[in-house]
């Protein structure tokens, strides 16, 4: 078997209930959901998902111009649509083309706003959010959803990695350590939902900034990252909105682990943060806990900050040991890697990402100020009346449970 093949590490990040889907909710065609890529479907669910959490009804934004940008790469299920099934019923077409991740969304709500797939590697997702916040400005859309997916389906792609160099044996992302081998890969469906402050219900993070930019021709080839171009890139944001280095809490790596991108990251951020700063500045990388979802991956570095931000505390870095040989930015503790939990105290955050075609996105997020009345606690005894609702009887034991919980 092909999945036992040595060069194919045993170890992958997966995502539960990839072949369940409420087709009658969303409006699917029985036979359209059977030949649906699985990041659409999903997709679809964590968009709805998301609308709902930021205190909307989907049912409002119909007519609206909200976009909807999704960052995506490969889709593994695309071959046994297209080749290997015999149903050819055209609706493998509109199931599996990387257009419709997007696309089907804003059918679903009835959004005019842009809606388009892009592919820019593992930066995708961040790129996607670098789009929204783009179009946002220019007033092209009101709100923006923001997707990323990655499933792990078919170990060819797994053995092409493997075979490129990229991919550790033992299946654990040793970010900035000196065993580091490669990345462990990883599943992930992730969208938010982005809007204008003034407009927003329930605000995580506010976004300050974001751009991009791409590495161009190299000597060393076009997969090697280029610590010049990102450099360039960070110095350019900060100066962009007048922000200062020492302004930076916390600035989440693209640090997938490998031999090239490790160092090359660090040393950016180096060259263009750590020369200017006063303090050392603390570092972490989401994949050394999760592994790396490629397009996805982006999306998970917000979601880790976001985290961090509403907790009030940062996660660590899982298998950092020593620090690897030659960065001196970590030797010399101008650069720190947070290795256990740690507190959150607020500011700017940076969140970085490269593609393996070179291109590159950098974004800037500075933690939302809640200010909440004796800790958004009622101040008398009355009793509330909490309404829930569900599509089943074990939803509603679930959203009663959690109401329970917290009171």
């Amino acid at each position: 078997m092909l999945t036992d093949h040595p060069d194919i590490p045993q170890r992958t990040g997966k995502i539960n209930d990839v072949n369940k889907f409420d087709a009658l909710f969303f409006g699917v065609h029985f036979k359209q959901a059977h030949t649906m890529d699985p990041m659409c479907r999903m997709l679809l669910e964590h968009a709805y998902e998301a609308v709902v959490d930021a205190g909307i009804n989907p049912k409002q934004l119909r007519g609206s111009r909200i976009g909807v940008f999704v960052g995506a790469c490969f889709s593994e299920s695309e071959k046994t649509w297209f080749y290997e099934k015999l149903q050819v019923n055209g609706f493998g077409i509109t199931g599996c083309s990387r257009a419709m991740l997007a696309n089907r969304i804003s059918y679903w709500l009835g959004v005019t706003g842009p809606s388009y797939t892009l592919d820019s590697a593992c930066s995708s997702s961040l790129v996607a959010l670098e789009h929204a916040y783009r179009c946002l400005i220019d007033g092209q859309c009101e709100g923006a959803i923001v997707g990323g997916s990655n499933l792990c389906l078919h170990p060819y792609v797994s053995l092409q990695f493997s075979r490129l160099g990229v991919l550790s044996p033992d299946g654990r992302s040793k970010v900035f350590d000196i065993d580091a081998d490669g990345y462990a890969r990883s599943e992930t469906i992730s969208v938010i939902y982005l809007q204008k402050a003034k407009n927003a219900k329930r605000i995580y993070a506010t976004l300050v900034y974001g751009k991009t930019n791409c590495d161009g021709y190299k000597e060393q080839g076009i997969t090697f990252p280029s610590s010049k171009m990102q450099s360039k890139l960070m110095k350019e944001c900060y100066a962009d909105c007048n922000l200062s280095p020492n302004d930076l809490s916390y600035l989440e790596c693209h640090g997938t682990g490998t031999k090239v991108g490790d160092p090359e990251e660090l040393y950016a951020i180096e060259t263009a943060i750590c020369k200017e700063r006063t303090n050392p500045l603390l570092i972490g990388a989401v994949k050394s806990n999760m592994g790396h979802s490629e397009p996805a991956s982006g999306l998970c570095q917000v979601v880790k900050v976001i985290g961090a931000m509403e907790t009030g505390l940062i996660p660590p870095n899982l298998h950092y040991n020593r620090p690897r040989e030659g960065l001196k930015a970590l030797e010399d503790g101008r650069l720190k890697v947070v290795t256990e939990l740690t507190p959150w105290n607020g500011g700017y955050v940076g969140i970085n990402s490269f593609g393996f075609g070179g291109a590159n996105c950098h974004i800037i997020l500075k933690s939302y100020t809640k200010n909440k009345i004796n800790n958004a606690a009622p101040t008398d005894d009355l009793p509330r009346l909490v309404t829930v609702s569900g599509r089943t009887e074990e939803s509603i034991k679930v959203f009663l449970d959690d109401v329970s919980k917290s009171s």
